[in-house]
């Protein structure tokens, strides 16, 4: 499974930016995990490829949306009200459960570089 994730840039606090990333190959989970400047990578959220079910880390339940486009085999985060913590490197990753644990993804996308301005 090859991952590749793009939409990052800079944006204001309180802006939007919505994330993709396109699977080529099968995948039963897409999930996005966040790494910041000096801290470890964090889950932030998956989705069930066919069933769409999601699960969200608490940080950004309620403020980040993770939804899929069969059609394009590509799954999308959708970022509001964005703050300066959520500055990171935003990775997508496949793997077989709908889990927050990292090391259940086998397959990583190359990260997408988000910052958001105070």
């Amino acid at each position: 499974v090859q991952l590749q994730a793009s939409g990052g840039g800079l944006v204001q606090a309180g802006g939007s930016l919505r994330l993709s990333c396109a699977a080529a190959g099968r995948t039963f989970t897409l999930g996005w995990f966040r790494q910041a400047p000096g801290k470890e990578r964090e889950f932030v959220g998956a989705i069930a490829w066919n069933s769409g079910r999601t699960t969200y880390a608490d940080s950004v339940k309620g403020q980040f949306t993770i939804s899929r486009e069969k059609a394009k085999n590509t799954v999308y985060l959708q970022m509001n009200s964005l703050k300066p913590e959520d500055t990171a490197v935003y990775y997508c990753a496949a793997g077989p459960y709908l889990t927050s644990d990292q090391y259940e993804y086998d397959y990583w996308g190359q990260g997408t570089l988000v910052t958001v301005s105070s």
